[in-house]
C-alpha cells in the first residue's frame, strides 16, 4: 500500500491532465473513485479499455448527473471523501450542483481541487482551448523548437506537467495543512501558471541576460553544440548533454576533437561550426557504437529511444522502470518510496464496473443502490 492509503478522492471524470492526476494518487495507494458519466462524451476515438493508462489504479462508479438523486449519490460520496479533483470549465460543478459550496457544506474538511487551463477567473477563464494555446500564453512554447518556429512538445508541459502534476501537488498540500486546521479549501490549478512555473529557471536566466528569445540560440534549447541531438549513420539518434567542463572534457575526447577548447565552449561565435564537426563525426558510426563507446561516461550520454525500444532498455528493465498491464506496457508508478512503494492497484476499469461495490463501501446501503438503480440514478 502507497503513502496515500487511507485517503479517499472523487474524481469528477475528465479526460488528459484530470485523470492523470488521479492516476499519480491512486498509484499512490489513495482510494479514487471515478465518477463516470452514464452518457459519455464522444471524443470518436474507441482505443479499448485496456489502453485507456490513465484511468488504471481506480474504480468507476456510472452516475446521472442531469438526475437530482445522481447529483445527490455524488454528494454523499464527497461525504466520506478527503479530496475531490474535477477538471472542467469554471462554472460547470456549480451548474450541475457539484461545486466548492455544495461540497464544502457537505464535508468542510474536503480538499476541492480544480484544474482549468486559464484559471478560475480572467479574461480567457471561459475560453477552449488545449495545451498548446495555454503554453503559448506563458512563453513555454515560443522558447522551445527549431530556430524557424516554435514546437509543442507534445502535451506534456501544460497538460501533464503544468496541470496534472501541480494538481495532484496542491492537493496533497492542501491534505497536509488540513491535517492541521481541521479545514477544507479550494485548489485552483491552472495549467498556464504551473507551465509558467516550470519555466522559472528560464525566467531567471532571461531576466540576467543570459537567455536569447532567438530559439537554438541558448545552451539548453538546441544553440550550443555539446547540448543536442545528433544523428548516427544507421539513421537513428544519441543525445549529448556535455555542459560542465569536466564533461566536455570527455565529450571531446570520446569524439575525437581534442583540438577544441573546453574554456572556450561558450564562445557562442563558434558553436555553429563545432556542431557541425561534432555532427559529422557521430554520423559516422551507428548508434550502437557510440552506445559502446559513451554509455556509462561522464560525457552525459543516452540513446534516443522510441517508445518501442525504451521499455525494454537494460537500464529501465533493471529499475522496473515499465511495466505490463493486461498485454499493455505502460510506465510504472513514480517517484518510489522506501516504505510504502506504490503500485498499479487495477487495470483501467469500464464505466460503471464497480457501480455497487463502491456504493456499499462507501456507506450506502443494498436498498439503497437497488433504489438509485430503479430511478436511473446510477447504472
Amino acid at each position: 500500500m502507497g503513502p496515500l492509503s487511507g485517503v479517499k478522492v472523487v474524481e469528477l471524470a475528465g479526460i488528459g491532465p484530470g485523470p492523470f492526476c488521479a492516476m499519480l494518487l491512486a498509484d499512490l495507494g489513495a482510494d479514487v473513485v471515478r465518477v463516470d458519466r452514464m452518457t459519455q462524451v464522444d471524443l470518436g476515438i474507441d482505443r479499448g479499455r485496456q489502453f485507456s493508462v490513465l484511468n488504471r489504479s481506480r474504480r468507476s462508479v456510472s452516475v446521472d448527473l442531469k438526475n437530482p438523486d445522481g447529483v445527490e449519490t455524488v454528494l454523499k460520496l464527497v461525504e466520506e471523501a478527503d479530496a475531490l479533483i474535477e477538471g472542467f470549465r469554471p462554472g460547470v460543478t456549480e451548474r450541475l450542483g457539484l461545486g466548492p459550496e455544495e461540497c464544502l457544506a457537505r464535508n468542510p474538511k474536503l480538499v476541492y481541487g480544480r484544474m482549468t487551463g486559464w484559471g478560475q477567473e480572467g479574461p480567457l477563464a471561459h475560453a477552449a482551448g488545449h495545451d498548446i494555446n495555454y503554453i503559448a500564453l506563458t512563453g513555454a512554447l515560443h522558447a522551445i523548437g527549431s530556430a524557424d518556429k516554435p514546437s509543442p512538445p507534445l502535451n506534456l508541459v501544460g497538460d501533464f506537467g503544468g496541470g496534472g502534476i501541480y494538481l495532484a501537488f496542491g492537493v496533497c498540500a492542501a491534505l497536509l495543512e488540513s491535517k492541521t486546521s481541521g479545514e477544507g479549501q479550494i485548489v485552483d490549478a491552472a495549467m498556464t501558471e504551473g507551465a509558467a512555473s516550470l519555466m522559472a529557471s528560464i525566467y531567471g536566466m532571461h531576466a540576467s541576460g543570459h537567455w536569447s528569445d532567438e530559439r537554438e540560440d541558448n545552451v539548453l534549447d538546441g544553440g550550443s553544440y555539446y547540448y543536442g541531438v545528433y544523428e548516427t549513420s544507421d539513421g537513428k539518434f544519441i543525445s549529448v548533454g556535455s555542459i560542465e567542463g569536466k564533461f566536455h572534457d570527455e565529450l571531446l575526447e570520446l569524439t575525437g576533437l581534442e583540438d577544441a577548447s573546453t574554456e572556450e565552449r561558450n564562445d557562442q561565435g563558434d558553436w555553429a561550426e563545432k556542431k557541425e564537426r561534432l555532427a559529422e563525426v557521430i554520423k559516422s558510426k551507428t548508434r550502437d557504437e557510440w552506445d559502446e563507446i559513451m554509455l556509462g561516461s561522464d560525457v552525459c550520454y543516452a540513446p534516443v529511444l522510441d517508445l518501442s525500444e525504451a521499455p525494454s532498455h537494460p537500464h529501465n528493465v533493471a529499475r522496473g522502470s515499465f511495466v505490463e498491464v493486461d498485454g499493455v506496457v505502460q510506465p510504472a508508478p513514480a517517484p518510489r518510496f522506501s516504505r510504502t512503494p506504490g503500485e498499479i492497484q487495477m487495470p483501467p476499469p469500464s464505466p460503471g464496473q464497480h457501480t455497487a461495490e463502491i456504493l456499499t463501501d462507501w456507506g450506502f446501503s443494498t436498498e439503497d443502490v437497488e433504489k438509485l438503480k430503479d430511478v436511473g440514478a446510477v447504472d
